[in-house]
């Protein structure tokens, strides 16, 4: 079984799909109208500009190339995470960067050069695709992990405020917050490996079937992407959290005053 071609009509028979969920959304009034046709579009333009540069990045297939644009899209990825957080200082920019590179090139190698073993392992057509999937899962557990993060810390300032009066450091007034943030980070994922399988199938699963994959051995690298994207959340959250809490409070270990002030506003 060879691979499966869309053609374009097929294609504009799949927009219909997004234009029916459109047309509900602007009759219930649900105010997403908007952003989703500006994410369609950007979904038509980023695949279609990133497939475009796929074909040159695999014909040349210089590694270093291919590192950068796995930078590239670890940079994309920050910006997003951060414009996605509500609250969360863009300064701190570099920070959530540093979170989420060491995991994302930890991980990748890992899987292109030990699991997958590709001749040779940093091949793009490789590198790219595995790279890919970790970095934009870690840009969802990372987004929900700061969210999170800022979140409890304004809803508890008084309290952490008392545990600082009280003596406590920076670490011991927002361990609990830092948690919650964890957990929050890590919970999607999670979810869906107890899902896979039984409640869905996972694009990359139902690809290689598509492209006449046996089904074990779609399974099988299913089984690696599964696995890789938790130990890449896992990192990049645990990275963020442990180098964005110290920034919650000032040079003196007071609870930056900004948050206090978001608070309140919120509250108005």
């Amino acid at each position: 079984m060879s691979v499966i071609p869309i053609s374009d009509w097929q294609l504009a028979l799949a927009v219909g799909l997004v234009v029916i969920t459109a047309v509900i959304t602007a009759l219930l009034r649900l105010g997403l109208l908007k952003s989703l046709i500006i994410a369609t579009l950007r979904t038509f333009a980023q695949l279609f500009l990133m497939g475009w540069a796929l074909r040159y990045l695999f014909a040349w297939d210089n590694p270093w190339l291919t590192g950068g644009l796995l930078l590239f899209m670890i940079g994309f990825a920050t910006y997003t995470a951060l414009e996605r957080v509500s609250g969360a200082p863009k300064r701190h920019y570099g920070l959530t960067f540093l979170s989420l590179l060491p995991g994302s090139v930890l991980i990748t190698t890992i899987v292109c050069g030990l699991v997958i073993q590709g001749d040779p392992w940093y091949s793009a057509r490789v590198v790219i695709p595995i790279g890919g999937m970790i970095i934009g899962n870690s840009l969802n557990g990372i987004s929900l992990a700061l969210d999170r993060l800022y979140s409890e810390v304004r809803s508890h300032t008084g309290e952490i405020e008392t545990l600082l009066a009280l003596g406590a450091g920076p670490w011991e007034a927002v361990r609990d917050r830092v948690r919650a943030a964890l957990r929050a980070g890590m919970t999607p994922i999670i979810n869906s490996m107890m899902a896979v399988g039984m409640v869905f199938l996972p694009g990359m699963m139902v690809g290689q079937i598509l492209a006449g994959a046996e089904a074990l051995t779609a399974i099988r690298y299913q089984i690696v992407v599964m696995l890789m994207l938790a130990a890449a959340v896992a990192i990049g959250s645990l990275l963020l959290v442990a180098l964005h809490y110290k920034k919650l409070f000032t040079a003196e270990e007071a609870l930056d005053p900004a948050l206090i002030e978001s608070r309140g506003s919120t509250k108005r």
